[in-house]
């Protein structure tokens, strides 16, 4: 019998090896010229210690392909690293698989995850744990923080898991679901829910009232109640379109939008508009 068709298929734990060194290491070793690759390579040592124990070139051929630049949203992203370990077993296993073939499939895919994993982990997932855990802390209470800590903790690690063993399951066939047209519906979907999300959280918690007066016939009305009347929320919601506006129009980035947007609140409030 050839030696390749001696070798054993990966096991449910050694899959989960690939899957735990990628997800909880993929920003633990950084760099501009790489960024996420060296993860890579190190959530591939034992799939190398089982195929190439025997095999220093094909070991080092393997741990070269993966330590080149990658960088993608680490928890839907996990997706490729499923294909990835699929198609890199198929090539231990001698199948008809080029050794071009997972590096090629990383730099397809890695631009199309990041923009799903983008949109639905920090346009979705992250600023409604957050209201949450906001929700929970008024008064200063600890549980907010406490429940965000824990549920982001349950929930990017389920997504990260689910997402590399349907990845693996799927294989090459994965591709056609999360690539072209698909990708973009996908995106555009989860952009429309993530600015409905981010949109309700501005109106639910960023509270702006100004205390001006105005002059009404013989009588003076709170000027709060006539922008209430109009359009509830105004004063919040120009808030956030000037931070929007300074971000997308000037490419201000969040800390001088941060520092503007404090600097107009404390002004306001010592001149007594609000």
């Amino acid at each position: 019998m050839d030696k390749h068709n001696e070798k054993s298929r990966l096991s449910k734990k050694e899959l989960r090896q690939i899957w735990y060194r990628w997800g909880f290491t993929h920003l633990s070793s950084m760099s501009y010229e790489k960024l996420q690759a060296h993860a890579w390579a190190f959530s591939y040592i034992p799939f190398v210690e089982k195929y190439y124990k025997d095999d220093p070139e094909a070991k080092r051929r393997l741990l070269i392909r993966h330590s080149m630049f990658y960088n993608t949203e680490p928890q839907t992203g996990q997706i490729i690293n499923g294909i990835v370990a699929s198609m890199e077993e198929e090539i231990a296993l001698g199948k008809d698989v080029p050794e071009e073939l997972p590096v090629n499939i990383k730099a397809t895919l890695m631009g199309p995850l990041a923009g799903i994993g983008d949109s639905l982990i920090q346009g979705i997932i992250v600023p409604v744990l957050l209201s949450i855990a906001m929700g929970m802390s008024a008064h200063g209470s600890a549980v907010g923080p406490i429940f965000y800590i824990v549920a982001y903790g349950i929930l990017g690690p389920l997504i990260s898991y689910l997402s590399f063993f349907n990845g693996y399951r799927l294989g090459l066939t994965a591709i056609d679901k999360i690539i072209g047209d698909n990708v973009k519906r996908i995106t555009d979907a989860f952009n429309i829910l993530g600015i409905m999300v981010v949109g309700g959280l501005a109106a639910g918690n960023i509270v702006l009232n100004t205390k001006l007066e105005i002059p009404m016939g013989d009588a003076v009305r709170p000027l709060q109640e006539v922008l209430d009347g109009i359009f509830p929320n105004i004063l919040p919601l120009s808030m956030v379109i000037l931070a929007w506006w300074l971000i997308s129009a000037k490419q201000m980035t969040a800390t001088k939008v941060i520092l503007i947007l404090t600097a107009i609140a404390s002004l306001g409030v010592v001149i007594g508009v609000f």
